[in-house]
């Protein structure tokens, strides 16, 4: 039986962050319709947003928690077409989590009919400073059990 490798829409539950944005020259083509790899930062910018307000700064945690974390994957299904000046936002969800990785899942939606019009998943591993997979550190476990559970670590939290 074949299976569906289209990327999940990323479950019911409210998003754990958003962000709404009006597509610009730059993330088009010559015919004003997105260009497919535009998403790609978008969802990138969202993703270190969520982790920077959860105290999880990329750029600090080696010198801070020991791990880094790093892409390993990417999927994108484009599901309408969207062009200049539409404004969409896009939702972020967490995916699933494993021993080494987890995934975050990003629903982009157009705000004039609330159409989904992409949705994408990016897999995420925890790394040792030379680069090899590790366990996820408990610290980043604390915080992807609390966001599976659509809720925020505060700082005392994630001290213990």
């Amino acid at each position: 039986m074949a299976t569906d490798e289209r990327v999940a829409d990323g479950g019911p539950g409210p998003a754990l962050h958003a962000t709404t944005f009006r597509l610009g020259y730059a993330d088009t083509d010559p015919a004003g319709i997105l260009y497919y790899g535009a998403w790609f930062p978008w969802m990138e910018r969202m993703q270190s947003e969520w982790f920077w307000l959860n105290d999880l700064r990329q750029d600090q945690l080696q010198q801070r928690h020991g791990f880094w974390t790093v892409t390993a994957h990417t999927a994108c299904d484009y599901l309408e077409a969207v062009g200049l000046f539409d404004e969409i936002r896009i939702e972020l969800r967490l995916g699933t989590v494993g021993r080494r990785s987890f995934e975050m899942r990003h629903r982009m939606v157009r705000t004039a009919d609330e159409r989904v019009v992409a949705r994408a998943r990016i897999r995420i591993v925890a790394v040792s400073p030379e680069l090899g997979s590790v366990e996820i550190p408990p610290l980043l476990r604390q915080h992807l059990d609390a966001w599976s559970r659509g809720a925020r670590l505060t700082p005392t939290e994630a001290a213990r």
